[in-house]
């Protein structure tokens, strides 16, 4: 299945959270480079087995695989934006959508797999993002940025 996205389209949902976004289109993904400038806190990416989290965890919709990265049932990827010392950037982020998905690929409640379907999940993500929160489950490539330090962890 081929996902004909509207780069455009992106753009606008990540304006109307609140984001710059930053867009590379090559044929198998989308990168979406956001960063959330006018924010003065962390974006809401949390560490899901922190028990200080606890209140978040029970209330977010979108979980990311610390190790691969992905936004479980979605094809979509989330990672971290470094500064050039290696230190993670609390308000931005990077998110990769795949635009060639199995046929047999499903969405939560066996939604129809089509582009609307990806901007809206896309724009619930985001808000989660900004205002809900998004659980990191496990210890890999992708650090939480929030949380009961409001910060990145430091780096051992």
């Amino acid at each position: 299945m081929l996902l004909e996205l509207d780069v455009p389209i992106l753009e606008n949902i990540a304006r109307q959270l609140g984001f710059e976004a930053r867009i590379e289109e090559t044929a198998r993904v989308v990168t979406l480079e956001l960063r959330a400038a006018q924010r003065e806190s962390p974006l809401l990416l949390f560490d899901a087995t922190d028990p200080g989290n606890l209140g978040w965890f029970s209330r977010c919709q979108f979980y990311v695989d610390s190790t691969t990265g992905n936004v479980l049932q979605t094809p979509f990827k989330i990672g971290n934006v470094r500064e050039r010392n290696g230190r993670v950037r609390s308000r931005s982020v990077r998110i990769q959508i795949a635009k060639e998905l199995p046929a047999k690929f499903r969405m939560p409640g066996r939604q129809p797999v089509n582009e609307q379907a990806m901007y809206a999940v896309l724009y619930n993500l985001l808000g989660a993002l900004m205002d809900v929160g998004v659980a990191v489950c496990g210890t890999g490539v992708v650090q939480p940025v929030a949380g009961r330090g409001e910060g990145p962890r430091a780096r051992t």
